[in-house]
This record gives structure tokens, sequence and C-alpha cells, in this order.
């Protein structure tokens, strides 16, 4: 009983907070421009506690899946000089998408906490270099620091991957730094090949199915929300390391046992070969005091960030589909299997990063939307019609509605 009080109070938390900051981002631009705000609630349906204080009502209620600010003039046009729809389109705009940047800001600015507080860095810095590779035929030492390749600088070991891949099999011409001078070589990467079956696993029951790629050979054998057991005869369940290690070495076919839907079935892969090249380097640790602890989460969440960008240019590419999406079900679920503080924190600023990129995705009924529409009013030099721009919403929310019970059927099958 207490353990699901106590995940009651995770889950209530999650939403509360992130609906508080996001609608105190509309809450303080409005303020700023000396909008009224008639009121700030977090929360819908029955008023649970409210409070009078100055022009506007602050109140909390009894569904915790949102909230809203309410301007005059927002969904009445108002000839009232602090009116919502009497200020400029810049003002508008800059209210409207305040909640959105104050979720990513929030979850980015955490993010990057967490990761100046761990401070395990690889840096440029060569420590080793592996005999028979790329590196070592190419005169690489230790102690060289890796400053640019093909032209781009490096800035942290994640760059010195992200070129390589770029490059695959074609020489790579590298800028790096020795004793104090800049020297200029010219590396053949490593071919390495591997074993895959092309899936990608959830991210907390580590051997559970989230994604198959429509090459995998896995398509039509393993579904979405599969949990993988057993590999070869061993033991695997939320072993990802050991399950990888298996179908590396599989020579031929991969046997799997898998939960789907309550019932044991096995299975039968042939995993395909894939090959990525390498420089044959292990890089040194970097040092962990704070500038360098600074320097180092500075890029790894700019990376973060750009990473979130192209999963949302994926979802518009069709390489991500809806159903991988997770609504109300399936965040909570999540928030509940967290064990650690440091866990729940990370947890809650991948969710606000998520909350806020969605909101501002021009969709109707979203911030995103809203702000398609003043640019189309800047674009017109005129507003739409007021019913036109009621029913152009009204279609939005009728969507996201059905859209929410699609993500939700998923949740369900996914998590239950």
């Amino acid at each position: 009983m207490l353990n699901i009080l106590l995940n009651a109070i995770k889950i209530i938390f999650v939403l509360s907070f992130l609906v508080l900051i996001h609608e105190g981002g509309h809450f303080l631009v409005a303020k700023l421009f000396k909008v009224k705000v008639n009121e700030f609630s977090i929360g819908f349906g029955k008023s649970l506690f409210s409070k009078q204080k100055g022009e506007t009502l602050y109140s909390i209620r009894m569904i915790p899946l949102g909230g809203y600010v309410s301007m005059l003039g927002e969904e009445e046009r108002s000839d009232d000089e602090r009116s919502f729809s009497k200020q400029s389109i810049p003002k508008r705009i800059a209210i409207v998408a305040a909640g959105g940047l104050v979720n990513i800001f929030f979850g980015l600015m955490v993010y990057f906490l967490i990761i100046a507080y761990i401070g395990n860095f690889p840096s440029k810095n060569i420590e080793s270099v592996v005999a028979g590779y790329g590196a070592e035929l190419a005169g690489l030492q230790p102690n060289d620091e890796i400053v640019a390749i093909n032209g781009k600088t490096i800035f942290i070991t994640e760059d010195v991957r992200n070129q390589m891949i770029k490059a695959g099999s074609n020489t790579s011409k590298m800028k790096i730094k020795r004793n104090g001078e800049i020297k200029e070589i010219y590396l053949n990467p490593t071919a390495v090949s591997s074993k895959t079956i092309s899936i990608y696993l959830d991210a907390n029951e580590t051997t559970k199915v989230a994604y198959i790629l429509d090459e995998s050979p896995a398509k039509g054998i393993l579904e979405v929300g599969d949990m993988i057991i057993e590999a070869n005869g061993e033991e695997v369940r939320n072993n990802y390391e050991k399950l990888i290690s298996i179908i590396e070495n599989t020579e031929t076919e991969l046997k799997l046992k898998i939960e789907r839907d309550k019932e044991i079935k096995d299975v039968s892969i042939v995993p395909i070969e894939q090959t990525e090249y390498h420089l044959g380097v292990v890089f040194k640790q970097a040092d962990k005091d704070i500038f360098t602890r600074l320097y180092y989460s500075w890029f790894e969440t700019g990376n973060f960030a750009l990473s979130l960008i192209d999963n949302v240019k994926q979802l518009f590419t069709g390489k991500v589909s809806v159903n991988q999406m997770m609504g109300p079900i399936g965040i909570s679920k999540t928030v509940v299997s967290t064990q650690t503080v440091y866990d729940f924190i990370y947890l809650i600023a991948l969710i606000s990063l998520s909350l806020g990129m969605t909101n501002l995705l021009p969709f109707p009924a979203l911030d995103g939307g809203k702000i398609v529409i003043l640019l189309i009013e800047a674009i017109r030099r005129k507003p739409l019609k007021e019913e036109v721009e009621i029913g152009i919403q009204m279609l939005g929310f009728v969507l996201l509605m059905f859209l929410a019970v699609y993500i939700s059927y998923y949740d369900i099958i996914r998590f239950f």
C-alpha cells in the first residue's frame, strides 16, 4: 500500500511540476508585457484549491494532466489595451512560445548539471594505439591530441566518432597536436564486421524490444514490446551486454526465447552482417576539475539537443512512427520504474524536453500551431476570422484526443 502511495506521489509530482514550469513560462511573459491574466491553473476539472491574488485567480484542479493560463482576450478578442489580442504579434508569439521554451531550457539545464556532476569524460588525447588498426599504420602515438578530422574541429570524443561515421571507409585527413606542434596525417580506418538483428531495446528494461528497423531480419518475427529472455539457450533478461555479445558471435541462426503478452515463444532469426570503421585508439580520461567538467558538459549537452531535434525530424520523415511515442500511461510507468534520485531527476529532464519540443510542433491546438496562426496573421496583415481560428483549434484538439487514445493503446501494449 505504501509503495502504491509513493508511486502515485512520484507521478503527480512529475506531471504537476512540469505543467507548473510550462504554464509559469506563459504567465511570466504575459505579466512582463502587462497582459491581464484572469486565472493560472494547474490541472483541469473541479477546483481543489483556489486563491485570488490581485487580478489573478490561482487554482489547483482535480486532474493533474495539464493546466492553463487564462488571459483576457485570448479566447474572445477584446479591445482592452491589456488584452492578449491587442498585443503586437512578436509579443503574442513570445507569450505562446514561452511555455515550451521553459520546458526545453529546464531539461537542458538539468542534463548539463547531471553531466557536469558525473564528470567522467574521455578526452581528445590518445592514451594508447591498438596494434594493427588504422591509427597505428598512420603513425598516431600516445599523447597525440586530435584537433580536426576532414576540416571539422574536434571538441569532444563524440565528435571523433561522428566524423568517422560520416567518412566511412574513405581516407580521413586529420590534424593532431604533438608536442605543441600541429601535424597533418591521412588515416585509413579499419573495417570491423559484426552481426546484428537491427533492433533498438528499451532504455529501462534493457532487453525489451522498443523499435525494429525496416531492414531488420527480425521484422515480422519480433514485435515492439517483446521481452527477450534467452538467446541461444543462455539467460539474457535485462542483460543488454550479454545479448549483444551473443548476437555478434552467432554463426548462422539466432534462437531467441521471448515473452509476448504473458506468453513464452521461441523464434529464430538469421542476423545480418554490419561493418563499422574504427580508428583503433583508446582515449585518456579528461581531468575532473570544474572548468574541464563545464567544457565537456557544454558540448555534450549541445550534441544531446541536436539528437533530440534529429528525433523530431525522423518523426516527420516516417523513420520513427507515432506508436513509438509515449503518453501519460507510458510516462507514469516509466516514472514508477525509477529507483534512484539520479534516475528520477534525469527522467524529469527528459520528459520536460519532450513536452517542450512536442508543444512547439506546428500542429493546431498546440502552442506551435498557435504560433503558425500568428505568423499567418503577420503575413496577411490582418487576423483570421475568429470563427475560423476557433474551428482550426477545435479540429486540432479533436485530432489530439484521437492521437492521445492511439498512443495510450500502444502504451498499454508496451508496458502491460
